[in-house]
């Protein structure tokens, strides 16, 4: 049986008097791709914040690698091998692709990052094409693909993305799930976070739905694409 990797139970988290998130529990295991999927304002951004250490949990566990880490900072989580691609892609948009790419590197102390970006170059030609190109002069698809490709740079055990597909055109849409698939299937454990509920059942191998700050529903990825509440729910079924 497979190692679990990352576990949540009855986590809560509140902005003021708002409670955003009101004890949600899941878990991945070691090589899986999970899809925590839910409309707007479900708490799913929310919930990758509170595990990655920028926004403080109200209650809860967050369990990474058998402990707790709770109250870790993002940098200490990073170099554990929690990494987060955000949503909005977050690049440095004055420095160019390949300056990106080793800023991924910066908790490493190794040699192989010149072979990680030519790796990196491998799953995202268009990168490669364009190495030397500032960040901020590419379109939004492509600084996706530089966000997940820097990313990668960490050498992540546990990858989180939040939202990828989000103000996408339908064909970059169609590149970055291939991405993802891509990712998945070289051994990179991944959780999924996405409103695109379809596509991202579609290549998980399990799910979660989120509504109004709790998990709602959870099971294998196409038995929860078979049933009718999530496809009328999420795809307009």
């Amino acid at each position: 049986m497979a190692n679990t990797l990352l576990e949540v139970q009855g986590l809560k988290v509140a902005y003021g008097g708002i409670q955003a998130v009101k004890g949600v529990s899941f878990e991945v295991k070691e090589g899986e791709l999970v899809s925590l999927i839910g409309a707007n304002g479900a708490g799913k951004t929310t919930t990758l914040k509170a595990i990655t250490g920028t926004q403080p949990p109200a209650g809860g566990e967050i369990r990474y690698l058998g402990k707790s880490i709770k109250g870790q900072g993002s940098w200490d989580l990073v170099k554990q091998g929690l990494v987060m691609v955000p949503e909005g892609r977050g690049t440095f948009t004055r420095m160019t692709i390949t300056e990106n790419l080793q800023m991924g590197a910066f908790v490493r102390n190794d040699n192989e990052i010149e072979s990680d970006i030519e790796k990196v170059f491998t799953i995202f030609p268009r990168l490669k094409e364009r190495r030397n190109q500032l960040a901020g002069t590419m379109s939004g698809g492509e600084q996706q693909m530089l966000a997940m490709g820097r990313a990668l740079m960490a050498k992540p055990k546990v990858l989180l993305l939040d939202e990828p597909s989000m103000g996408l055109s339908p064909i970059m849409v169609d590149k970055i799930f291939e991405v993802v698939a891509d990712i998945h299937g070289r051994g990179t454990t991944i959780l999924l976070v996405e409103q695109n509920a379809s596509r991202a059942l579609g290549l998980a191998n399990r799910g979660y739905v989120m509504d109004s700050g709790e998990v709602t529903m959870s099971g294998e990825a196409k038995s929860l694409l078979d049933d009718p509440r999530v496809r009328a729910a999420y795809l307009g079924e």
